[in-house]
């Protein structure tokens, strides 16, 4: 089947090699295609400009990404830089670890969350940094005009402003900072392969660990949190909470403009499309599901038990071509061994799957 023009002229926020995605967006294509189609003159410029930068960006792989850093143990070490409105990174450097605040807003959101992140995996999961080496994190504020998304490229994180119409900075979200930067942990640890099945499980694991970033520094139980990933993102105009909801996929937003959420929360409702690298923002909604209940039914702070669960599987267990069923066998498999086999634990991960339709 010959693919659309949209296709065939690179309008995908992800690298078409898909055993990696050193461009990961936190929007996905589809969103962008749906306000590039229904938005105004102006938000449908800023769409092609953002899907075309984003093509762009995967064609200087090489110039964009690629930075490596001495590891240090056990340090927390922070970069932020300024794009001024431009699109060489990383930028100017505005603010190095230990510095004193920023009068940017932006330069201390993305240097607060990217600490809150290194926190949660470093205090909880013993894990130092991304790459578990210590790696620098290194982000890029105030990329391009009005850019309309936020990713990590393989060595950093890049924020755009947002257009103020549709999106807002791209910072304010700390779980979009959890999100992205958990893009690294996966590509270190489980490499899981950016299309189908284990594409979204890759995107799923990142909401995962970005909600539970929000989570831990809101002191969050599972009971209290929103499930929703990209809370604030929206301008105040755009109906909708967020762009994923773990607790309700297919909820977060329906807007005239950026279209309906079309995420599936069961299985049986999977997309077997092409679009979206066959899925993986989309199908994502079914692990995220997954993870929500299981966390509600062990209850608690999601990154004591649930968390470590997913985070044990990602780490040793998962493979780069895991689909779903997989993931259940693995998850419910640790469960079992921290936890004891039939425990509470893993019953309730066993119950998560099943009520997702994957077991």
């Amino acid at each position: 089947m010959a693919r659309s023009n949209k296709r065939s002229l690179g309008f995908d926020c992800k690298h078409q090699i898909y055993s990696r995605c050193p461009i990961c967006c936190i929007i996905p294509p589809h969103v962008l295609e749906k306000v590039a189609v229904n938005g105004n003159p102006e938000q449908r410029q800023w769409a092609f400009h953002t899907l075309n930068v984003s093509a762009q960006l995967r064609g200087r792989r090489d110039v964009v990404g690629g930075i490596t850093f001495e590891a240090q143990p056990g340090v927390k070490r922070r970069t932020v830089y300024d794009a001024k409105n431009g699109e060489q990174l990383p930028g100017t450097l505005v603010r190095s670890e230990g510095d004193p605040a920023s009068s940017d807003v932006m330069v201390n959101e993305a240097y607060d969350s990217a600490g809150a992140t290194y926190d949660l995996y470093y205090d909880v999961f013993e894990r130092n940094s991304v790459d578990d080496k210590g790696l620098r994190l290194d982000s890029t504020v105030h990329f391009g005009k009005k850019y309309d998304n936020a990713f990590w490229n393989g060595s950093q994180m890049v924020y755009g402003d947002g257009d103020g119409e549709l999106f807002q900075r791209f910072t304010k979200s700390i779980d979009v900072i959890g999100h992205e930067l958990t893009h690294g942990v996966t590509q270190y640890e489980a490499a899981l392969v950016y299309f189908g099945e284990s594409g979204a499980l890759n995107e799923s694991m990142s909401d995962v660990f970005g909600i539970m970033v929000k989570q831990r520094v809101n002191n969050e139980t599972v009971d209290k949190s929103s499930w929703v990933i990209g809370e604030g993102l929206f301008a105040p105009n755009v109906k909708g909470v967020g762009i994923r909801s773990m607790k309700a996929p297919g909820t977060a937003y329906d807007d005239p403009v950026l279209g309906k959420d079309p995420q599936p929360a069961n299985y049986k409702d999977l997309y077997r499309g092409m679009q979206d690298n066959a899925g993986v923002h989309i199908n994502s909604g079914i692990p995220n599901n997954a993870f929500y209940l299981a966390a509600m039914e062990i209850g608690g702070y999601a990154w004591e038990k649930a968390g470590k669960i997913w985070y044990i599987s990602l780490r040793d267990r998962l493979r780069s071509k895991a689909n779903f069923k997989r993931a259940a066998q693995i998850t419910i498999q640790v469960a079992g061994e921290l936890y004891g086999n039939n425990g509470k634990e893993q019953k309730a991960v066993q119950n998560a799957w099943q009520k997702v339709g994957v077991l």
